[in-house]
């Protein structure tokens, strides 16, 4: 989906008009001026090209309006990597040698969590546009001034939130948002791996350098690495941000050389009474990852594209006939009590989002995005605000499985969005 034609993306998504687009997803604007930059180039330099960097690498390098032009990275496997990719790029083994560089317009960050909140703050300080992969900062405090300096830079500011470009879920937020699934009564996600997330560690390495994210003072692990993505769509369905949230984490099976949890669940509470559950197990994949927004009318399950009404048709008559039976049987059973009636559900198979699934993940459209943004220089709207809550929601939730305790949303960092509360 690389040079997206913005009509033909609509008619892809199966989405009613350009208007309901831009109201589900006001960041796609970036395409409004696509055809007056054509011939025009993104001039990016990429910090940290290891391998989330490189994958991003591979989208950009397909894209006429991005030159990458410099790298930047400690570990020389990476940079001999990348420059298949860029073998024209410059190298650099001071992050702070390639934001002095003229040449460069944007650079896309995609180092170790930890380390991220400088990197960002010295390439707004350099005048550089920023493309930094969640989570945005190791703290809410850290997070917080990150955005602060992006408002004052007038600098573009994309975070690696790739759902918000993804159409299934675009689609899946334009149900939502005109209300065919009804209100919205719950959100459950859930994110299931069986690996305890190490990597190998090749020479000259160590293995924090490779396996950050199993540290806590390089990562929050779970929270931040996974939950960062689906707590995001809660926000983007709800259209507001949950004001508390609880939950436990525990390392319960991967046990060595770990410090971050193997086992965790939060739960979001919205000021409506609205909850949104986040759950993730390591050591079981059988129900991978899925965010399942319950509405009163139906519920929808992007990952599988699929969306379901609460009332379907009715089930044959043959099976009609079964279910009466076993209800007539089991409510004249003792042990139930007159109050329980069971329920035999019809098979609901539900409808498609989309005519086709072969439309990426959103990453090469977010990267587009940033591109026609860098280029034109204008700020896609929220998509700051949508990372920037992903971000902090993550922490909180991590804040309150080390605490034990029930946490409030700090005002403090709390900003503006979509007229909701702020500060």
């Amino acid at each position: 989906m690389t040079n997206i034609n913005r009509r033909q993306f609509i008619k892809n998504t199966g989405l009613l008009s350009g208007g309901v687009l831009l109201a589900t997803s006001p960041w796609l604007a970036a395409f409004a001026e696509q055809k007056e930059t054509i011939g025009e180039r993104a001039r990016i330099g990429v910090i940290g090209p290891g391998s989330r960097g490189q994958h991003l690498m591979s989208f950009l390098v397909q894209n006429p309006k991005v030159e990458i032009v410099a790298l930047c990275d400690t570990f020389q496997l990476s940079i001999d990597e990348a420059l298949k990719m860029a073998p024209k790029a410059k190298v650099y083994a001071d992050y702070k040698k390639l934001l002095e560089d003229k040449n460069i317009d944007a650079v896309v960050i995609t180092t170790p969590l930890h380390i991220h909140y400088q990197m960002v703050l010295d390439a707004f300080d350099a005048g550089k546009h920023v493309f930094c992969e969640k989570s945005i900062a190791y703290s809410m405090e850290e997070t917080h001034t990150i955005y602060q300096q992006y408002k004052s830079s007038n600098k573009v500011f994309f975070v690696g939130q790739q759902r918000l470009f993804d159409p299934k879920y675009i689609r899946a937020m334009e149900l939502v948002h005109t209300g065919e699934i009804g209100e919205i009564g719950g959100i459950r996600n859930f994110w299931h791996r069986n690996n305890d997330w190490r990597r190998e560690i090749p020479a000259n390495a160590s293995d924090k350098q490779i396996n950050w994210r199993l540290y806590s003072d390089c990562s929050k692990g779970i929270m931040t690495e996974l939950a960062c993505h689906q707590l995001q769509i809660g926000t983007w369905a709800m259209r507001e941000i949950p004001n508390k949230v609880m939950g436990h984490g525990a390392i319960t099976f991967w046990k060595e050389k770990r410090e971050v949890y193997d086992n965790a669940s939060c739960i979001y509470m919205f000021e409506n009474g609205v909850k949104m559950n986040f759950d993730s197990v390591l050591s079981n994949k059988f129900y991978g990852l899925e965010e399942q927004i319950l509405g009163s009318k139906g519920t929808i399950e992007p990952e599988k594209y699929k969306y379901y009404y609460e009332e379907i048709s009715p089930a044959p008559a043959f099976l009609q006939l079964i279910n009466d039976t076993e209800n007539a049987l089991f409510g004249s059973l003792p042990f139930a009590g007159t109050s329980w009636v069971p329920e035999t559900a019809n098979t609901n198979e539900g409808h498609y989002l989309m005519d086709t699934k072969s439309v990426g993940d959103g990453t090469s459209l977010m990267l587009e995005a940033f591109a026609e943004s860098v280029i034109t220089n204008k700020q896609p709207p929220l998509i700051a605000e949508e990372g920037y809550y992903a971000t902090q929601l993550s922490l909180l939730g991590h804040e309150a499985m080390v605490k034990e305790q029930m946490l409030l949303f700090p005002d403090q960092f709390k900003i503006d969005y979509l007229n909701h509360k702020s500060v």
